[in-house]
């Protein structure tokens, strides 16, 4: 019913939602038992990491359709070609994690056709991801009252949609995620062929409801191959295939799914990136920084032409992070330094992206800064979040033990365990953003376990070669890069 979109060109991403790689939670501990080197940062302002709020003016304003995304294409309940390719065009962006430009493809969608539910499903999925969880859920609400007058295959993927928001809004209920996962297999019994439902049924295999593909197991990958079998010229299964082999330790499958995804959408910002990556992983770091440029060229061309603020752009922000640690290792120090400074000094209106922002003082302690660390630690330790709160408080009591001031080092630490046991108790109920309030149970427990080893006097901080390691390697890989530094499996 309508046109696929085949490509758009240029633009770059919002948010997503577990970023691309690895999320940095997973590595708190990196912080905790890895970094003692020690001190000039000037400090900003302690309100400039307020998160920024998201206009709805932004978030509805119309936009063309683009070309150099890559295809994606699923039937709607429209007869207008112009909703069905917008309709298109933000599930293709939804697949790139572009979660801004996904919800004003969805809008203008709307706009064309308002009785296209489904599409209030996509703007779901985007507003959860822009941590508007109420929008998400009013946009789910206008779907299923308008869910009667669309096709069956709408209706199901409304309803399936319904099913994984009450798992995700309760992720510790395994009922929930059990009853989705049911659903979604009925589902692809009713509609085989349709690659969606095989994509969701992957991504369902996680135990975080609201899995977008940075996390996905191997057990995944079976689902994302079938989708990719079904839809053979649809990018979609490619870039969560990348995710699940690269979780998996199957590099060099990654890598060829990674390269797929570049050539298929190679103006995706998180698409030359996410090759990037794996590239970084198989120790081509030439190639690597090259394809990082790439994203990031695109990224402030993005900002300039749509006037999007760079603190809503949180693919922006990690970009930078990893094109930061891909220089520090083959030794351009200035531009290792340069990049995590910028990216510190950009608020986000996402907690984990604000959590990533650790990379700053985590390079000045690596770089011996502690007093520079501890002033970029006491910027974290201002925010509205409890767990950049405890972020923060873990940083500076590094930077106190480093500075051999072990008691205000113990009391950071002390800190940050009450403030993470915050964001742990209110993880269910909504009180601290989408997803980084799904993780807060992981930093509560290895920031009590820091605090614990730096009370018993066991810092774990790097000596001799893993010094080194420390301001050359990527800090958020399950595996560091540099071997040839004494870099070991984390």
């Amino acid at each position: 019913m309508g046109r696929m979109v085949t490509s758009m060109s240029g633009f770059f991403p919002s948010r997503p939602s577990r970023p691309s790689c690895l999320s940095y939670l997973s590595c708190l501990s990196s912080i905790v038992f890895i970094l003692t080197a020690a001190t000039s940062f000037a400090q900003p302002p302690h309100d400039s990491h307020a998160m920024p709020s998201l206009s709805r003016e932004l978030v509805e304003r119309p936009l063309p359709l683009r070309t150099g995304v890559g295809t994606a294409h699923d039937v709607v309940s429209t007869r207008n070609p112009q909703a069905q390719a917008y309709y298109d065009q933000g599930l293709a962006l939804l697949h790139s994690y572009v979660w801004l430009e996904a919800a004003r493809s969805f809008h203008q969608a709307l706009r064309l056709d308002p009785k296209l539910a489904i599409a209030d499903v996509g703007l779901s999925y985007a507003w959860v991801e822009l941590n508007a969880p109420g929008e998400a859920h009013a946009a789910l609400d206008r779907a299923r009252v308008s869910a009667a007058a669309a096709s069956d295959h709408d209706r199901r993927h409304i309803a399936l949609r319904a099913s994984q928001m009450a798992a995700e809004d309760a992720p510790a209920d395994t009922a929930k995620l059990a009853a989705y996962r049911k659903a979604l297999d009925e589902a692809l019994i009713a509609f085989p062929q349709d690659q969606e439902l095989w994509l969701l049924r992957g991504l369902a295999e996680s135990s975080d409801p609201a899995e977008r593909g940075q996390g996905s197991r191997r057990e995944a990958v079976r689902f994302f191959e079938r989708a990719r079998a079904i839809a053979p010229a649809q990018f979609a299964a490619q870039h969560y295939l990348a995710h699940a082999y690269e979780n998996a330790g199957r590099t060099g499958e990654a890598l060829a799914r990674a390269s797929e995804y570049a050539r298929m959408a190679p103006q995706v910002p998180h698409a030359r990136h996410m090759l990037g990556h794996e590239l970084r992983r198989t120790g081509k770091i030439a190639l690597a920084i090259a394809e990082f440029e790439a994203a990031d060229r695109m990224e402030a061309e993005y900002v300039a032409l749509e006037k999007i603020p760079p603190a809503l752009n949180w693919h922006y922000h990690h970009n930078l992070d990893l094109l930061a640690m891909s220089y520090r290792y083959v030794g351009r120090d200035g531009k290792a330094e340069e990049l995590p400074k910028k990216s510190f000094g950009l608020p986000s209106n996402t907690v984990e992206q604000e959590l990533n922002k650790r990379e700053w003082p985590a390079f000045l302690l690596a770089k011996g800064r502690a007093d520079e660390a501890l002033q970029a630690a006491d910027v974290m330790r201002s925010h509205s979040s409890p767990l950049v709160r405890a972020m923060g408080d873990v940083i500076a009591g590094e930077a106190r033990m480093a500075m051999k001031q072990p008691k205000a080092g113990r009391r950071s630490q002390r800190g940050a365990a009450a403030d993470a046991g915050v964001a742990g108790r209110r993880r269910s109920g909504g009180a601290v953003a989408a997803p980084a309030a799904r993780r807060a149970v992981v930093v509560t427990r290895r920031v009590r376990k820091g605090t614990r080893d730096v009370e018993a006097g066991r810092d774990g901080g790097p000596r001799g070669a893993r010094a080194r390691c420390v301001g050359q390697c990527p800090l958020h890989t399950r595996v560091d890069r540099s071997r040839r530094h004494g870099c070991r499996r984390r």
